[in-house]
Protein backbone atom coordinates (compact mmCIF):
# COMPACT_ATOMS: atom_id res chain seq x y z
CA UNK A 1 0.00 0.00 0.00
CA UNK A 2 1.34 3.54 -0.89
CA UNK A 3 1.65 5.66 2.29
CA UNK A 4 4.41 8.30 0.76
CA UNK A 5 5.11 9.72 -2.50
CA UNK A 6 8.60 11.69 -2.92
CA UNK A 7 8.58 15.45 -2.62
CA UNK A 8 9.73 16.05 -5.94
CA UNK A 9 6.77 14.27 -7.16
CA UNK A 10 4.39 16.35 -5.15
CA UNK A 11 6.50 19.38 -5.91
CA UNK A 12 5.06 17.95 -9.96
CA UNK A 13 1.70 17.88 -8.94
CA UNK A 14 1.94 21.54 -7.21
CA UNK A 15 3.29 22.29 -10.39
CA UNK A 16 0.41 21.63 -12.29
CA UNK A 17 -2.87 21.60 -10.56
CA UNK A 18 -5.35 22.18 -6.10
CA UNK A 19 -7.62 23.45 -2.67
CA UNK A 20 -10.42 22.59 0.40
CA UNK A 21 -10.98 20.02 3.03
CA UNK A 22 -9.38 18.06 5.78
CA UNK A 23 -9.59 15.00 6.68
CA UNK A 24 -10.28 14.79 10.71
CA UNK A 25 -13.01 16.54 12.97
CA UNK A 26 -14.45 20.19 11.39
CA UNK A 27 -14.76 22.63 13.74
CA UNK A 28 -16.04 25.76 14.23
CA UNK A 29 -12.80 27.64 14.05
CA UNK A 30 -12.17 26.12 10.67
CA UNK A 31 -15.52 26.79 9.26
CA UNK A 32 -14.52 30.64 9.86
CA UNK A 33 -14.96 32.64 7.12
CA UNK A 34 -12.01 34.45 6.18
CA UNK A 35 -12.36 36.24 2.68
CA UNK A 36 -15.44 36.51 1.09
CA UNK A 37 -14.49 36.61 -2.98
CA UNK A 38 -17.86 37.57 -5.53
CA UNK A 39 -20.08 35.96 -2.78
CA UNK A 40 -17.89 32.77 -2.23
CA UNK A 41 -16.32 32.15 1.07
CA UNK A 42 -12.73 30.92 2.31
CA UNK A 43 -12.60 29.40 5.47
CA UNK A 44 -9.89 28.53 7.89
CA UNK A 45 -10.36 25.06 6.80
CA UNK A 46 -10.20 25.81 3.28
CA UNK A 47 -6.62 27.99 4.78
CA UNK A 48 -5.34 24.96 6.07
CA UNK A 49 -6.32 22.33 3.65
CA UNK A 50 -4.25 24.53 1.08
CA UNK A 51 -1.28 25.12 3.87
CA UNK A 52 -0.83 21.21 4.04
CA UNK A 53 -1.01 20.43 0.40
CA UNK A 54 1.78 23.02 -0.03
CA UNK A 55 3.81 21.78 2.61
CA UNK A 56 4.39 18.06 1.05
CA UNK A 57 6.67 20.15 -1.27
CA UNK A 58 8.23 22.96 0.85
CA UNK A 59 8.40 20.65 3.90
CA UNK A 60 8.16 24.11 6.24
CA UNK A 61 4.58 25.81 6.83
CA UNK A 62 3.62 28.37 3.70
CA UNK A 63 3.07 31.88 4.02
CA UNK A 64 -0.57 32.41 5.33
CA UNK A 65 -1.50 35.45 2.92
CA UNK A 66 -0.06 33.66 -0.02
CA UNK A 67 -1.98 31.01 0.69
CA UNK A 68 -4.99 33.03 0.75
CA UNK A 69 -4.02 34.94 -2.66
CA UNK A 70 -3.80 31.66 -3.92
CA UNK A 71 -7.45 30.48 -2.90
CA UNK A 72 -8.86 33.77 -4.49
CA UNK A 73 -6.92 33.48 -7.71
CA UNK A 74 -8.62 30.14 -7.87
CA UNK A 75 -11.83 31.60 -7.34
CA UNK A 76 -11.88 34.46 -9.73
CA UNK A 77 -10.50 32.10 -12.29
CA UNK A 78 -13.25 29.56 -11.73
CA UNK A 79 -15.90 32.61 -11.99
CA UNK A 80 -14.14 34.14 -15.62
CA UNK A 81 -14.51 30.89 -16.79
CA UNK A 82 -17.81 30.01 -15.79
CA UNK A 83 -18.64 33.54 -18.12
CA UNK A 84 -17.28 32.05 -21.53
CA UNK A 85 -18.70 29.18 -21.19
CA UNK A 86 -15.45 27.36 -19.90
CA UNK A 87 -16.54 25.11 -16.84
CA UNK A 88 -15.14 21.49 -16.54
CA UNK A 89 -17.39 18.23 -15.55
CA UNK A 90 -16.61 16.17 -12.55
CA UNK A 91 -15.56 13.73 -15.39
CA UNK A 92 -12.97 16.06 -16.71
CA UNK A 93 -11.58 16.73 -13.68
CA UNK A 94 -11.13 13.19 -12.83
CA UNK A 95 -9.53 12.39 -15.92
CA UNK A 96 -6.74 14.71 -15.66
CA UNK A 97 -6.18 13.68 -12.07
CA UNK A 98 -6.05 9.60 -13.10
CA UNK A 99 -3.79 11.53 -16.06
CA UNK A 100 -1.64 13.25 -12.84
CA UNK A 101 -1.15 9.77 -11.31
CA UNK A 102 -0.41 7.99 -14.22
CA UNK A 103 2.78 10.44 -14.79
CA UNK A 104 3.60 9.67 -10.89
CA UNK A 105 3.30 6.10 -11.40
CA UNK A 106 0.54 5.03 -9.30
CA UNK A 107 -2.89 4.70 -9.86
CA UNK A 108 -5.51 7.19 -8.50
CA UNK A 109 -6.88 5.12 -6.02
CA UNK A 110 -3.03 5.34 -4.61
CA UNK A 111 -2.83 8.96 -5.16
CA UNK A 112 -5.69 9.56 -3.30
CA UNK A 113 -4.88 7.23 -0.13
CA UNK A 114 -1.52 9.12 -0.14
CA UNK A 115 -3.04 12.25 0.40
CA UNK A 116 -5.07 10.83 2.99
CA UNK A 117 -2.08 10.18 4.93
CA UNK A 118 -0.82 13.53 4.98
CA UNK A 119 -4.58 14.81 6.09
CA UNK A 120 -5.67 16.01 3.17
CA UNK A 121 -8.56 14.68 1.09
CA UNK A 122 -8.63 14.25 -2.91
CA UNK A 123 -11.26 16.86 -3.21
CA UNK A 124 -8.68 19.65 -2.06
CA UNK A 125 -6.01 18.85 -5.06
CA UNK A 126 -9.33 18.56 -7.59
CA UNK A 127 -10.44 22.01 -7.18
CA UNK A 128 -6.93 23.42 -8.04
CA UNK A 129 -6.64 20.82 -10.97
CA UNK A 130 -10.33 22.15 -11.86
CA UNK A 131 -8.60 25.96 -11.53
CA UNK A 132 -5.81 24.98 -13.68
CA UNK A 133 -8.03 23.27 -16.75
CA UNK A 134 -10.03 26.33 -16.48
CA UNK A 135 -7.14 29.35 -16.75
CA UNK A 136 -5.18 27.34 -19.22
CA UNK A 137 -8.03 27.52 -21.17
CA UNK A 138 -9.33 30.80 -21.28
CA UNK A 139 -5.81 32.26 -21.47
CA UNK A 140 -5.25 30.14 -24.74
CA UNK A 141 -8.22 30.50 -26.23
CA UNK A 142 -8.85 34.40 -25.38
CA UNK A 143 -5.46 35.35 -26.51
CA UNK A 144 -4.48 33.14 -29.00
CA UNK A 145 -3.27 35.72 -31.85
CA UNK A 146 -0.95 37.50 -29.45
CA UNK A 147 0.42 34.43 -27.78
CA UNK A 148 1.22 32.83 -31.12
CA UNK A 149 5.35 32.88 -32.27
CA UNK A 150 6.00 33.56 -35.90
CA UNK A 151 9.50 32.08 -37.76
CA UNK A 152 10.49 35.65 -37.80
CA UNK A 153 10.25 35.93 -34.05
CA UNK A 154 12.29 32.46 -33.46
CA UNK A 155 15.00 33.65 -36.16
CA UNK A 156 15.52 37.17 -34.74
CA UNK A 157 15.96 35.42 -31.33
CA UNK A 158 18.49 32.93 -32.88
CA UNK A 159 20.23 35.80 -34.39
CA UNK A 160 20.44 37.44 -30.90
CA UNK A 161 21.87 34.58 -29.12
CA UNK A 162 24.62 34.56 -31.75
CA UNK A 163 23.42 31.11 -33.13
CA UNK A 164 23.12 30.23 -36.55
CA UNK A 165 21.63 27.40 -37.92
CA UNK A 166 24.21 25.37 -39.89
CA UNK A 167 23.27 22.65 -42.63
CA UNK A 168 23.85 19.87 -40.50
CA UNK A 169 21.22 21.40 -37.89
CA UNK A 170 18.59 20.37 -40.59
CA UNK A 171 15.68 19.23 -39.28
CA UNK A 172 14.42 15.50 -40.91
CA UNK A 173 11.21 13.46 -40.46
CA UNK A 174 11.49 10.27 -39.65
CA UNK A 175 9.01 7.64 -40.41
CA UNK A 176 9.31 4.11 -38.11
CA UNK A 177 8.07 0.62 -37.42
CA UNK A 178 9.08 -0.52 -34.07
CA UNK A 179 8.86 -4.41 -33.83
CA UNK A 180 8.87 -6.08 -30.21
CA UNK A 181 10.17 -10.18 -30.13
CA UNK A 182 7.64 -10.84 -27.08
CA UNK A 183 9.58 -12.88 -24.10
CA UNK A 184 7.07 -13.71 -21.14
CA UNK A 185 7.73 -12.11 -17.89
CA UNK A 186 9.92 -14.05 -15.56
CA UNK A 187 11.45 -15.49 -18.40
CA UNK A 188 14.99 -16.62 -17.22
CA UNK A 189 17.93 -14.80 -18.96
CA UNK A 190 19.13 -16.96 -21.31
CA UNK A 191 15.52 -16.82 -23.18
CA UNK A 192 16.03 -13.36 -22.98
CA UNK A 193 19.75 -13.89 -24.57
CA UNK A 194 17.82 -16.55 -26.72
CA UNK A 195 15.54 -13.55 -28.34
CA UNK A 196 18.32 -11.04 -28.41
CA UNK A 197 20.72 -12.97 -30.38
CA UNK A 198 17.63 -14.01 -32.89
CA UNK A 199 16.80 -10.42 -33.46
CA UNK A 200 20.52 -10.02 -34.04
CA UNK A 201 20.06 -12.57 -36.56
CA UNK A 202 17.23 -10.72 -38.26
CA UNK A 203 18.68 -7.80 -38.13
CA UNK A 204 21.12 -8.92 -40.40
CA UNK A 205 18.81 -10.14 -43.10
CA UNK A 206 16.06 -7.52 -43.33
CA UNK A 207 16.63 -4.35 -45.49
CA UNK A 208 13.44 -3.02 -46.00
CA UNK A 209 10.49 -1.85 -44.32
CA UNK A 210 8.61 -3.75 -46.50
CA UNK A 211 9.98 -7.21 -45.15
CA UNK A 212 9.62 -6.28 -41.83
CA UNK A 213 6.02 -6.16 -42.21
CA UNK A 214 5.85 -9.41 -44.05
CA UNK A 215 7.83 -11.26 -41.90
CA UNK A 216 7.25 -10.03 -38.21
CA UNK A 217 3.30 -10.05 -39.13
CA UNK A 218 3.63 -14.11 -39.49
CA UNK A 219 6.08 -14.54 -36.88
CA UNK A 220 4.91 -16.14 -33.90
CA UNK A 221 5.62 -14.67 -30.26
CA UNK A 222 5.87 -11.24 -32.19
CA UNK A 223 4.35 -7.97 -32.38
CA UNK A 224 4.51 -4.56 -34.91
CA UNK A 225 2.92 -2.23 -33.20
CA UNK A 226 1.49 0.87 -35.35
CA UNK A 227 4.07 2.84 -37.02
CA UNK A 228 5.00 6.38 -35.89
CA UNK A 229 6.10 9.19 -37.25
CA UNK A 230 8.57 12.03 -35.32
CA UNK A 231 10.99 14.78 -36.59
CA UNK A 232 13.81 16.21 -34.78
CA UNK A 233 12.26 18.00 -32.55
CA UNK A 234 10.57 15.92 -30.92
CA UNK A 235 12.97 13.28 -30.09
CA UNK A 236 16.16 12.91 -27.83
CA UNK A 237 19.48 13.75 -29.43
CA UNK A 238 20.71 10.22 -28.61
CA UNK A 239 17.93 8.66 -30.54
CA UNK A 240 18.14 11.45 -33.07
CA UNK A 241 21.83 10.31 -33.53
CA UNK A 242 21.07 6.27 -33.82
CA UNK A 243 18.57 7.14 -36.44
CA UNK A 244 20.81 9.27 -38.68
CA UNK A 245 23.32 6.49 -38.51
CA UNK A 246 20.62 3.53 -39.54
CA UNK A 247 20.62 2.78 -42.65
CA UNK A 248 16.54 3.09 -44.32
CA UNK A 249 14.98 0.35 -43.94
CA UNK A 250 16.99 -1.63 -41.63
CA UNK A 251 16.44 -2.20 -37.91
CA UNK A 252 18.18 -0.84 -34.91
CA UNK A 253 19.84 -2.32 -32.66
CA UNK A 254 17.76 -5.06 -30.24
CA UNK A 255 16.85 -3.46 -26.95
CA UNK A 256 15.11 -5.18 -24.12
CA UNK A 257 11.85 -3.94 -22.50
CA UNK A 258 9.02 -4.84 -20.25
CA UNK A 259 7.54 -5.96 -23.74
CA UNK A 260 10.39 -8.31 -24.55
CA UNK A 261 13.21 -7.51 -27.10
CA UNK A 262 12.20 -4.14 -29.07
CA UNK A 263 13.61 -2.72 -32.43
CA UNK A 264 12.80 0.20 -34.23
CA UNK A 265 12.94 -0.31 -38.24
CA UNK A 266 13.62 2.85 -40.02
CA UNK A 267 11.76 3.81 -43.19
CA UNK A 268 12.24 7.03 -44.17
CA UNK A 269 14.40 9.77 -43.00
CA UNK A 270 13.68 13.38 -44.70
CA UNK A 271 14.50 16.46 -44.80
CA UNK A 272 11.57 19.22 -43.46
CA UNK A 273 10.99 22.92 -42.57
CA UNK A 274 9.50 22.21 -39.38
CA UNK A 275 11.81 23.25 -36.53
CA UNK A 276 14.62 22.13 -35.75
CA UNK A 277 15.21 20.92 -31.75
CA UNK A 278 16.87 24.64 -31.43
CA UNK A 279 14.11 26.24 -32.47
CA UNK A 280 11.66 24.18 -30.76
CA UNK A 281 13.14 25.02 -27.68
CA UNK A 282 13.39 29.20 -28.59
CA UNK A 283 9.59 28.94 -29.80
CA UNK A 284 8.45 26.75 -26.49
CA UNK A 285 10.54 29.32 -24.27
CA UNK A 286 9.11 31.83 -25.94
CA UNK A 287 5.50 30.88 -26.19
CA UNK A 288 5.92 30.63 -22.14
CA UNK A 289 7.15 33.71 -21.26
CA UNK A 290 4.32 35.29 -23.43
CA UNK A 291 1.80 33.14 -21.62
CA UNK A 292 3.19 33.76 -18.18
CA UNK A 293 2.92 37.63 -19.03
CA UNK A 294 -0.45 37.65 -20.34
CA UNK A 295 -1.56 35.08 -18.23
CA UNK A 296 -0.34 37.86 -15.19
CA UNK A 297 -1.77 40.53 -16.53
CA UNK A 298 -5.31 38.75 -17.11
CA UNK A 299 -5.65 37.67 -13.23
CA UNK A 300 -4.58 40.94 -12.32
CA UNK A 301 -7.62 42.54 -14.20
CA UNK A 302 -10.36 39.82 -13.25
CA UNK A 303 -9.18 40.60 -9.46
CA UNK A 304 -9.66 44.11 -9.84
CA UNK A 305 -13.04 43.51 -11.06
CA UNK A 306 -13.72 41.52 -8.00
CA UNK A 307 -15.68 41.62 -5.09
CA UNK A 308 -13.00 40.64 -2.12
CA UNK A 309 -14.47 40.85 1.36
CA UNK A 310 -11.78 40.36 4.16
CA UNK A 311 -13.05 39.69 7.19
Amino acid sequence: MLTNIPSRLWALILGCAVPAVLVGSWTPAQAQIVVMVNGEPITNYDIEQRSKLLMLSTHKPPDRKQVIDELIDEKVKIKEGKKFGIDPSVSDVDQSYAAMSSRMHVTPEQLTKSLETQGIRADTLKLRVRADMVWSNLVRGRYKESLQVGEKDVTDKLQEQGIEEKTDAQAFEYKMQPVVLIVPRGSAADAIETRKKEAEALRARIQTCAEVNSFFKSMQNAALPGAVTKTSADIPPSLRELLDNTPIGHLTAPEVTKQGVEMVALCAREPTKIDTPKKKEIREKMFSEKYEAKSKWYLHEVRKAAMIEYR
